[in-house]
C-alpha cells in the first residue's frame, strides 16, 4: 500500500520571516546591505504594498538602478490608512501615471542618512516636487508622515520606513 505523503511547502509569510531573519544584520543601522533597495525592501517583509506599487508602475527597474537614492518608503500599515479601495485603484493601469508620480515623490536622489535629514528643511523628489522635513522632539517628519525606521542599508541607497503615505499636490 503507498502511503502519500504531504510535501511541506512554506507560505510567503513564513519565507519572508525567514528571509528577514537571515537579513537582520543588513537592515539594522546604516550598514550596506548586498541586497538593492527593491530586494531589501521585500526581504523586510513590511512593504509587500509598496513592492506591488512599483511593479505596476514600471518602477522596479529604475529603484534596483545604481542610484544611488533615499527611498521614503510607506509601510503596509501606511498604505492601509489610505481610504478604502485606493491602493487598489492605484494600482489599475488606467492610473498608471499617477501612481508613477506618488511613487517618485517618494524618493530623493542620492543617500540621505539619519544624521543628513535631521539637518535639512527640504528634498527635491524624483518626481520635481519637494518634500518638507522637520524634526519635532527628536523625531523626524518627511511633510505628514512620521519616520519610523530609519537608514536601511541597501546597494544601491538607504530605506526609511514611513508611517504615511506622502502624496504630492
Amino acid at each position: 500500500m503507498l502511503m502519500k505523503r504531504k510535501l511541506f511547502v512554506p507560505n510567503l509569510a513564513t519565507v519572508c520571516a525567514a528571509v528577514l531573519l537571515l537579513s537582520a544584520s543588513a537592515l539594522a543601522g546604516h550598514h550596506k546591505s548586498k541586497s538593492d533597495i527593491v530586494d531589501t525592501a521585500v526581504a523586510a517583509g513590511s512593504f509587500t504594498t509598496l513592492a506591488a506599487a512599483l511593479e505596476a508602475g514600471g518602477l522596479i527597474d529604475t529603484v534596483k538602478g545604481d542610484g544611488p537614492f533615499t527611498v521614503f518608503a510607506p509601510t503596509d500599515d501606511a498604505f492601509a490608512k489610505l481610504p478604502a479601495g485606493t491602493v487598489e485603484s492605484l494600482l489599475l493601469p488606467e492610473n498608471k501615471d499617477k501612481l508613477v508620480a506618488i511613487l517618485t515623490y517618494h524618493v530623493v536622489s542620492g543617500t540621505v542618512l539619519a544624521a543628513d535629514v535631521v539637518n535639512l528643511s527640504s528634498a527635491t523628489t524624483l518626481n520635481g516636487s519637494d518634500l518638507t522635513i522637520k524634526v519635532d522632539n527628536g523625531t523626524v517628519f518627511i511633510n505628514n508622515a512620521r519616520v519610523a525606521i530609519a537608514d536601511i542599508g541597501a546597494s544601491n541607497g538607504v530605506i526609511h520606513a514611513v508611517d504615511t503615505v506622502l502624496l504630492p499636490n
